[in-house]
C-alpha cells in the first residue's frame, strides 16, 4: 500500500515526527460550501476560525478538502502558531466568512512551502470515520487513491450536470492531456450554454456549433473572459476581476450536424424562457 507519507516524505515531511504533534484535517462543512471558499481564497482564513479548541497541542496540520463519501484532496501543510481566545481575534477588516465566527478561537496558522506540486492533486481515502474531521498523524493509516495529472480539473458529469467556474474553464481548456474526457465530450457536441455572473445574477445565453462544438466556443472565453460578447467584454473592462465571478453551464445539447440557424433558434428560444435579453447581458 502506498501510503500518504510515502508521498508526502519527497517534499520535507518528516513520517517520523512526534507522536501527537501532526493532525490531518479533511474540510467537510454542512454549513458552508468549502471548495467554494478554496476558489474564492477564503480557505486560510475559515480554517483559522474553530469553535472548539481542536488544534491545540499540535504543531503542524495535513489539510484536505473533503470529496465524495470518504476520500480527500490535499490542500496543503501548515504550521500551528499562537491560539487566540474565543473572539479575541475579529476578522481582518474588508474580508467576510459565510457563517459567525465572532466566538471563535483563532489559530496563527502559515503554510508551509514545498509542496505546492501535491495540492489538488493527491487523494488519499480517509477511511470510514468521516465525522472525526481531525485526527492525529499515524504511519500507514492513509492510503493514497491516486495522483491527479498536473491541471486536472475534476471529472466529466454529464453534460446538464456541467458547472464550471472561469477559472476551472481556463484549466481545463489549458490542460487538454489532464482533461482529455472533457474536451472528448464538449467538442462532440454542439449545444446552448449560459454564462452566469455569480455576483449580480445576470445570464448570457449563447450558442455553440460547428467542428469543434461546444469546446471551440468555450476555448475562446478561456482567452479573454467574453470571447467577443459586448456586454461580458463591457463588465470585463470597467473590472478586470469580474471575469472572474463567471460560471459556465450547459442548457441544450444539440447535434454537430444542425446548421448555424437551427442552432440560433434554440438559443433565441433559451433567451426567451430566461429572459436574457431584458433582464440578462444579451444584446440580440
Amino acid at each position: 500500500m502506498l501510503a500518504l507519507e510515502n508521498l508526502l516524505q519527497p517534499f520535507g515531511f518528516d513520517p517520523q515526527v512526534r507522536k501527537q504533534s501532526v493532525k490531518l484535517v479533511r474540510h467537510a462543512d454542512a454549513r458552508v460550501d468549502v471548495p467554494k471558499l478554496y476558489r474564492d481564497g477564503l480557505f486560510d482564513l475559515y480554517q483559522a476560525y474553530q469553535s472548539a479548541p481542536v488544534f491545540n497541542n499540535s504543531e503542524m496540520l495535513v489539510s484536505f478538502l473533503g470529496r465524495g463519501e470518504r476520500q480527500a484532496v490535499f490542500v496543503g501543510i501548515y504550521t500551528v502558531g499562537k491560539v487566540s481566545s474565543p473572539g479575541a481575534v475579529p476578522l481582518p477588516r474588508g474580508t467576510t466568512l459565510p457563517l459567525d465566527v465572532s466566538h471563535h478561537h483563532h489559530y496563527d496558522l502559515k503554510m508551509r512551502p514545498g509542496f505546492e506540486d501535491l495540492v489538488g492533486r493527491l487523494v488519499i481515502d480517509w477511511g470510514t470515520g468521516t465525522r472525526s474531521w481531525h485526527q492525529w498523524f499515524e504511519p500507514g493509516r492513509k492510503p493514497v487513491v491516486e495522483l491527479l495529472p498536473e491541471g486536472y480539473v475534476k471529472d466529466f458529469p454529464g453534460y446538464l450536470n456541467v458547472v464550471l467556474t472561469f477559472a476551472e474553464l481556463v484549466a481545463m481548456v489549458k490542460h487538454p492531456t489532464a482533461n482529455r474526457e472533457w474536451h472528448r465530450m464538449l467538442s462532440a457536441v454542439a449545444g446552448v450554454y449560459l454564462v452566469l455572473d455569480t455576483r449580480t445574477g445576470k445570464q448570457y445565453v449563447g450558442s455553440a456549433s460547428g467542428e469543434h462544438g461546444l469546446l471551440g466556443r468555450w476555448r475562446s472565453y478561456a482567452e479573454n473572459g467574453h470571447a467577443g460578447n459586448r456586454q461580458l467584454q463591457a463588465l470585463a473592462d470597467a473590472d478586470k476581476s469580474s471575469i472572474q465571478h463567471l460560471q459556465f453551464s450547459i442548457l441544450q445539447t444539440l447535434d454537430r450536424a444542425l446548421t448555424r440557424p437551427e442552432v440560433v433558434a434554440f438559443e433565441s428560444l433559451h433567451k426567451r424562457k430566461l429572459g436574457s435579453r431584458v433582464y440578462g447581458l444579451n444584446d440580440n
